[in-house]
């Protein structure tokens, strides 16, 4: 959201850490997950930072969750290969979760990047350098 709310420059990671209180370390994590997933443009250096490497309104929030997160709750009784777990040929619990993840992922499937922004001037507010200044 912060690179789409400031598309006319490169954002840095330090800002967008200041602006919403997060962790450089993690962050950095985000963003390098985000850019091997083609999500964010990155440039190394001095001058250095981010953009979208795509249109806001290309970006569906569900489709990033699902790059991001995955399809099923990560459990060790989930796993297909060396599934230890006695219950596992009876139990219902693993397509219950599946099809909530479901329904979670397709309630954010209509939802784009543009669309939480558009319109949102509180939002957009909050995402300028001026206004993370702490």
């Amino acid at each position: 959201m912060y690179c789409a709310a400031n598309p006319d420059r490169l954002v840095t990671k330090s800002e967008i850490a200041d602006c919403c209180n997060i962790s450089e370390n993690h962050l950095a994590q985000v963003i390098n997950q985000l850019g091997q997933l083609n999500y964010l443009a990155t440039q190394r250096g001095r001058n250095g930072g981010m953009s979208l490497a795509r249109a806001p309104g290309d970006i569906r929030i569900g489709e990033v969750f699902r790059h991001v997160e995955g399809d099923v709750p990560a459990t060790d009784c989930f796993a297909d290969v060396d599934n230890t777990c006695t219950l596992a040929s009876s139990c219902r619990l693993k397509q219950a979760l599946a099809n909530a993840a479901n329904a979670f992922y397709n309630a954010l499937d209509d939802i784009t990047l543009d669309s939480l922004l558009c319109d949102n001037s509180n939002l957009m507010n909050l995402l300028q350098p001026v206004q993370c200044t702490r």
